[in-house]
């Protein structure tokens, strides 16, 4: 299944702000029942737990915050605490994650950021991404790898769809069953029809300079990239 990439309605930045929010739930829908922050959370769960002291997350390109909360909360249920930060590019994504956040009774600090045009300004323990590599084309993979990498003090990880058939099926099916939002319909099967395939990813890591990144794959049709600086 060849790559198409298409650029994604949500993306588009005269999206009307109420279809833009009404997508963002809709989105929100379908990565609680996909679990979208499982596999997240499984990749530093190991950090988290052998810690004294609360771990500093950063999200990149969070949306809605979805994936860190979803994170935090698995934490919490094992009497732990991550240090939630979150950046995007748009104000509207930002609004929506700061607001479920303080919903979840979480503290996160959001901030607008471009990752393709410089590192974070900080560094944090875990630099996570999800959902957002199906977005670029192959330098602005290295690009976004290479400046998580900068900023990702003990790991990073880079959770994403993987291109194929079924995982094709399943967006299609899922996303008309869980939202009525029509950005979300269409932009589920452009970011299929865009994924990577876990061989084009490990090629792209290694071109960004991630030297023995770990790939497994992930429920469902998803990989979670992960690796540690030296």
């Amino acid at each position: 299944m060849k790559r198409h990439l298409t650029p994604e309605l949500m993306d588009d930045p005269a999206l009307d702000p109420a279809e833009h929010r009404h997508a963002l739930g809709g989105l929100a829908r379908l990565n609680r029942i996909s679990a979208a922050g499982r596999s997240p959370w499984r990749g530093m769960a190991d950090l988290v737990r052998e810690s004294n002291r609360p771990l500093s997350v950063l999200d990149v390109a969070t949306g809605s915050g979805d994936v860190p909360i979803s994170c935090a909360r698995r934490a919490k249920a094992e009497g732990l605490e991550l240090e939630l930060h979150g950046c995007d590019l748009s104000e509207v994504a930002l609004s929506q994650a700061s607001q479920r956040a303080r919903d979840a009774g979480l503290t996160m600090t959001c901030f607008q950021h471009d990752i393709l045009a410089e590192p974070p300004p900080e560094t944090y323990d875990v630099v996570t991404c999800n959902l957002f590599a199906h977005h670029l084309d192959e330098e602005g993979v290295c690009l976004l790898l290479r400046n998580m990498a900068l900023a990702a003090r003990r790991r990073l990880l880079l959770c994403d769809l993987r291109r194929d058939r079924i995982g094709l099926g399943l967006a299609w099916v899922f996303s008309r069953l869980l939202t009525r939002s029509k950005v979300v319909h269409v932009d589920a099967i452009k970011s299929v029809r865009a994924a990577w395939t876990p061989g084009e990813m490990r090629d792209l890591a290694t071109r960004a300079g991630l030297e023995n990144a770990a790939l497994p794959s992930c429920f469902p049709r998803r990989m979670m990239l992960s690796w540690e600086p030296s």
